[in-house]
């Protein structure tokens, strides 16, 4: 008989350990009854060191009942013996059916994945479509001081690096341009072809790239790093709207933010066009203003701003709605952030087509 009381826990299991050693049957073979019923407390450390012992004494030969635990107590004493054996807590799951076409498996899983996705960001859409018209009803609501500190950070902050692409941007357009049309002798009607693909298409395109990038990937990671401090959940509490506190100040900012920024871009990509046009093709700068007035009109310009509302509410939207899906963990986080940048320059591309084909197709 060996009787096991008080507590096993962890806190006596390093002087338990030699004392089990020390304690064993005399006699190899002989049954052994092992009595928990004096035990007031078990926990993993001591279910592990019964299991240990358990075996040790089958090992020996001993033919071991376990007599007088508790329910509570045999229950935590089996998962432990479960758990060591390798098996699963409870029930062993049935093992998993092989598909019979794998690819179209996966396929379908994706298919329905991308499908519930499309409806969560739409249900996330209406929402905040909700709290802007209440806010709207309500314009002292505002949060006024988070909105120009994004606006500070999506759009003065973002100046050097979309300036610097742009203006790279211009002259690589100008000299490819350049290089084709000087064999016609058209030389001068690469100012034609810089003005019309920058101030329609490319630059608030390529804006819109960059401010996904690294705007869009900003809300996400601001916002759920709060998410895994729990800090969303407090404002929750305290009965404050996350939509109307984290979501609407970043939208409002980039809406402002990015007409102005593709603006500039597309007067930083015309200037290095300008460069390149007059180091490459001997255009000087009045020939360019005088050809570029020709080339473009308003209209021009204002085909590609358009967009820009557009992009902006996308590269918002996704970069919040990613950010409050964020759970557990700090790799929550990075995964969350790479989706969202490309989720957003996927949906920005896709609707900058859309916007093509529609202009084109009302003449535009």
């Amino acid at each position: 008989m060996l009787a096991a009381s008080g507590r096993w826990d962890i806190a006596s299991a390093e002087r338990l350990g030699p004392m089990l050693r020390d304690r064993m049957p005399g006699r190899k073979g002989a049954p052994v009854c092992l009595d928990l019923s004096g035990l007031t407390a078990l926990d993993t450390a001591g279910a592990l060191l019964l299991d240990r012992l358990i075996k040790r004494l089958r090992g020996q030969g001993h033919v071991v009942a376990v007599v007088g635990a508790r329910s509570d107590l045999c229950a935590l004493l089996k998962d432990v013996q479960r758990a060591a054996a390798g098996a699963e807590p409870n029930s062993p799951a049935p093992a998993e059916k092989r598909p019979a076409f794998p690819l179209a498996d996966r396929i379908g899983r994706a298919t329905i994945g991308i499908w519930q996705d499309i409806l969560s960001m739409l249900n996330f859409l209406g929402l905040v479509t909700v709290t802007a018209a209440r806010l709207l009803r309500t314009p002292n609501r505002i949060r006024l001081k988070p909105l120009f500190f994004h606006l500070e950070q999506v759009g003065l902050n973002a100046l050097p690096i979309v300036g610097l692409l742009s203006f790279l941007i211009g002259i690589v357009l100008a000299y490819q341009g350049a290089d084709q049309l000087r064999r016609f002798g058209a030389e001068i009607y690469v100012v034609n072809l810089l003005g019309i693909g920058v101030l329609r298409e490319i630059g608030i395109l390529m804006t819109s790239i960059i401010v996904a990038g690294r705007s869009g990937s900003a809300f996400t990671a601001q916002i759920g790093t709060m998410k895994v401090n729990q800090e969303v959940d407090a404002m929750r509490t305290l009965g404050l709207d996350p939509v109307e506190m984290l979501v609407l100040p970043r939208m409002l900012a980039l809406l402002i933010a990015l007409p102005l920024i593709g603006f500039f871009a597309n007067m930083v990509a015309l200037a290095g066009g300008a460069v390149m046009a007059y180091a490459y093709l001997d255009i000087n700068f009045g020939q360019f203003a005088r050809q570029l007035q020709i080339a473009v009109s308003t209209t021009t310009l204002f085909v590609g701003l358009i967009k820009a509302p557009v992009f902006a509410v996308v590269i918002a939207l996704v970069g919040c709605y990613e950010g409050l899906r964020v759970s557990g963990s700090a790799e929550s986080v990075g995964l969350l952030t790479t989706r969202s940048v490309v989720v957003s320059i996927f949906l920005v591309i896709v609707l900058d087509a859309i916007f093509s084909i529609l202009f084109s197709y009302i003449g535009i």
